[in-house]
């Protein structure tokens, strides 16, 4: 039964014939809004626009099932101004190339239009997921940006292990573990850097790394009981389950909960509804405010539902 007055719920997303069903969060929180009675709609790749100042979506009515196979059904695609009494599930992957801060910036005209974004247009074009983290340096290992691989490599001889990666990666993509006698330092930083063109970030290994790198989820700036420890195998250094990291759930420790309240009051601020903290060991190593993930396998694991968690936020917003 609904929770609160009937709602239009659209999904801004990657395409949902590609998803993982038992893994993917924004399917979850699909199902949840279904559960509680919502209207859901689909809005199709690309098919945001403005017309005459106004913004719309090319979307068609969703229904979802808890299923691997035919998960979804989709009615007519037609075009719709955004209004008062929605709310947009903004879950596209990255990268945060010019084609998604356009689609922000027809977001926030829709924002204009009384529509609810979630999570904020203007903080998804601000909050960079590695940059982010660094607006709590308290939180974060030592830390390096920069363009120039002079610095980078004097930072790793100074750090004697550190990991170095891209601005706009996602998925533990282009993530290289090194340190100051590798022979591939070099040329490991001219291609991060395209030869200085693009920034790099340098951050000092954390041993811990091995017990996990922790998903901690905050549903306006709160955090969930319980993270994913995401556990590399193998010979693999790197926790991204994308990347064949085993998942583990886990509750919370004070060190968590300490970095949580460093950050989730920023982000509620802000308007970040949902968010992905990454952590290793005792420290803050990203701030995911895309599309975060892990809903299912936390829920799986303690019987919990944070997708349920996050619509009464969405609620409690839209009936102040």
């Amino acid at each position: 039964m609904p929770t609160s007055p009937q709602l239009d719920v659209l999904v801004v997303m990657d395409p949902i014939t590609t998803i993982n069903t038992a893994k993917d969060s924004s399917f979850a929180m699909l199902l949840e809004a279904q559960r509680r009675g919502h209207r859901l709609f689909y809005v199709r790749p690309g098919g945001l626009e403005i017309v005459s100042g106004e913004a719309r979506a090319e979307l068609a009515p969703l229904q979802v099932r808890d299923t691997t196979q035919d998960y979804f059904s989709l009615g007519q695609f037609e075009k719709r101004p955004f209004h008062p009494g929605q709310v947009v599930l903004v879950r596209t992957d990255p990268p945060v190339d010019a084609d998604y801060v356009h689609n922000t910036q027809i977001l926030g005209l829709a924002q204009q239009q009384g529509a609810l974004i979630v999570n904020d247009p203007q903080g998804l074009r601000d909050f960079n997921e590695k940059l982010a983290a660094l607006l709590f340096p308290q939180c974060c290992p030592p830390t390096l940006v920069s363009r120039s691989a002079s610095t980078l490599k004097a930072f790793v001889h100074e750090q004697g292990e550190a990991v170095l990666k891209p601005l706009d990666g996602m998925g533990g993509r282009s993530i290289f573990r090194t340190h100051g006698s590798d022979p591939n330092l070099n040329v490991i930083l001219e291609t991060l850097t395209e030869n200085g063109r693009h920034l790099a970030i340098a951050q000092r290994y954390v041993p811990e790394i091995t017990q996990g790198d922790k998903r901690i989820l905050l549903v306006d700036g709160e955090p969930v009981n319980y993270c994913l420890a995401r556990i590399p195998q193998g010979d693999e250094f790197r926790g991204n389950l994308a990347a064949g990291g085993r998942g583990e759930g886990r509750p919370l420790s004070e060190r968590d909960r300490w970095i949580a309240a460093q950050v989730g009051p920023e982000m509620r601020r802000r308007g970040m509804l949902f968010v992905g903290l990454d952590v290793i060991g005792d420290y803050l190593t990203e701030v995911n405010v895309t599309s975060p993930t892990c809903i299912r396998e936390l829920d799986k694991q303690f019987g919990i539902n944070i997708a349920g968690l996050l619509f009464e936020r969405i609620e409690a917003r839209l009936t102040a």
